[in-house]
């Protein structure tokens, strides 16, 4: 019999797989879809030969995680490597000005100072700060939060900083990043070199705590780069998959889980797929996915779950996010400066900028400037396309999940609301007029071009509601603590053995598998 069986394969599921199969356990992962890996695929999208990470591509935060610590050595014997760009973000304005982010911290010290006497030492005193806070800070970030070791963790910090320093700490935390960047530095351009950043975590420049998570965010691509997957994302798939099975895990694809089995005592006896299939589990279920799904589906028939099913209805999800993806007949030359080696770049009028997109996306309209996040993987993966030609990777993350109107006044919206290829593709010209203006003869490069909406997107992935890549609302109350659930602990739920993982559980979204590394750990 399974030990544990695992609904869901993407990141934090296989990362859960991988570590109980290193124990000796029994898994079996069940993935609804043909192939496994959630939000990492690669596919020839637009012509043969052209290989496209279709949603996730950049793997800093997997490379900077505890997961990454314990499984690299064994990922890596089953073929995975990263391309390692020096250059990992920088940003273009209308304009032409642009600013770039290093892996060398001297080098960005100086080009900020240059660009405004004092932002560097600001950024050198900011990022030393975050360093010295990094232990205790990613305890908070990373760590089991409903947990004595929490608990004393917080103790010995308050013991070691004092009430009000321990208080300040936390008040600088919760410091939006318009809040942080503003009083901080003199150059609008360092602003918009860091604001589209806290679109990465779901969150605005408004938002509580976007200024940490742009401090965490540019101290990781210092530290890591933009490291992507030699080949393409779902190479590292294909690894853990290997992992997986070669230490006597089982997966199987096309598999939907329908229904959590519980038994007379409470407990997690096991899932029901929807081809009426039953399959038992010795010691526990694991779901990786929405709480929604979990216990508006999985667990509807169970009445114990009565009020979390009320509130899983209620958890709210945040904008949805758009992909564009190009064949290029040669690698794009940009107007202003050496930009072909940045690994993700940000267009972006700047700070005020990405603040008016998010407003707009986030009150149904389609933006009328909004950010654009480029990336050139064949600039350090040259295999992703055929010789000498490119591919471009966008990303589009201020897209409105249900359409009321167009900031722009340009795209009528449709009268229900929902994304239409008609409305996918007007919006999506919209965006390759901004790069006509920054990449010289952009349209004669030009063989093909492939977009996803949101709407797609959540076609392609059930957990992505409304084409919402986070798993959810990343703001405040739904967060830390609170996520997935006010009424939820850690990655329980109230059926004993049935456990819950994904982007809507704590630490939240991203290639880290945080919640997949917390709960294997914690299973026997």
């Amino acid at each position: 019999m399974t030990d544990y069986v695992i609904a869901g394969s993407g990141i934090n599921g296989l990362v859960a797989a991988s570590l109980l199969a290193l124990k000796g356990r029994k898994v079996l992962v069940l993935e609804r879809n043909p192939e496994i890996g959630g939000c990492i695929r690669t596919e020839e999208a637009t012509l043969p030969g052209f290989t496209h990470d279709v949603m996730a591509t950049t793997f800093v935060l997997f490379l900077l995680s505890p997961a990454y610590g314990v499984l690299g050595p064994e990922l890596e014997k089953r073929g995975l490597a990263f391309a390692h760009p020096e250059i990992p973000t920088g940003v273009l304005r209308p304009d032409g000005a642009h600013l770039l982010l290093r892996r060398d911290r001297g080098a960005n010290i100086a080009a900020f100072d240059a660009l405004a006497p004092g932002d560097g030492q600001q950024y050198s005193a900011d990022m030393q700060k975050l360093g010295a806070d990094a232990p205790f800070l990613f305890a908070l970030l990373g760590g089991k939060l409903w947990s004595w070791r929490m608990a004393k963790t917080i103790a010995a910090e308050a013991w070691r900083r004092g009430p009000s320093g321990l208080s300040s700490f936390f008040g600088a935390a919760l410091q939006p990043a318009r809040h942080w960047l503003q009083p901080s530095y003199s150059s609008d351009l360092f602003h918009a070199l860091l604001a589209p950043w806290v679109l990465h975590t779901g969150l605005g420049p408004e938002s509580a705590y976007s200024g940490q998570m742009a401090r965490v965010i540019a101290f990781a691509l210092e530290a890591a780069g933009a490291p992507v997957v030699k080949g393409g994302a779902s190479n590292i798939v294909s690894a853990f998959a290997r992992l997986i099975t070669d230490h006597g895990g089982e997966i199987r694809t096309n598999a939907d889980v329908a229904a959590v089995s519980v038994d007379a005592t409470g407990r997690a006896a096991g899932v029901r797929l929807a081809s009426g299939a039953d399959i038992a589990a010795r010691q526990g279920v694991i779901c990786s996915m929405t709480p929604a799904q979990l216990y508006g589906r999985l667990l509807k028939d169970w009445r114990g779950a009565d009020s979390l099913r009320d509130e899983a209805r209620r958890f709210a999800h945040g904008k949805g996010n758009m992909q564009i993806h190009y064949a290029l007949a040669a690698p794009p030359q940009w107007r202003h400066g050496d930009l072909g080696k940045v690994a993700l770049l940000h267009l972006t009028p700047g700070l005020d900028g990405v603040s008016k997109a998010v407003n707009e996306a986030e009150r149904g309209m389609l933006p009328a400037e909004p950010t654009i996040c480029v990336g050139q993987p064949t600039a350090f993966d040259p295999s992703r396309a055929p010789p000498g030609k490119a591919i471009l990777w966008l990303q589009l993350p201020e897209a409105p999940r249900h359409i009321k109107g167009d900031a722009a006044g340009k795209i009528a919206a449709p009268p229900d609301g929902q994304w239409t290829e008609e409305v996918r593709e007007a919006y999506a010209d919209r965006i390759e007029e901004t790069l006509c203006r920054h990449i010289a003869d952009f349209r004669s490069l030009i063989l093909a071009r492939r977009c996803y909406s949101p709407a797609d997107l959540a076609a392609m992935n059930i957990n992505l509601v409304g084409g919402d890549p986070y798993g959810g609302a990343c703001s405040i109350d739904q967060f830390f603590l609170w996520r997935p659930l006010r009424g939820t602990v850690n990655h329980e739920t109230p059926v004993k053995g049935l456990y819950h993982i994904g982007a809507s559980t704590h630490p939240g979204p991203g290639l880290g598998g945080g919640s997949g590394f917390l709960l294997a750990n914690s299973l026997a």
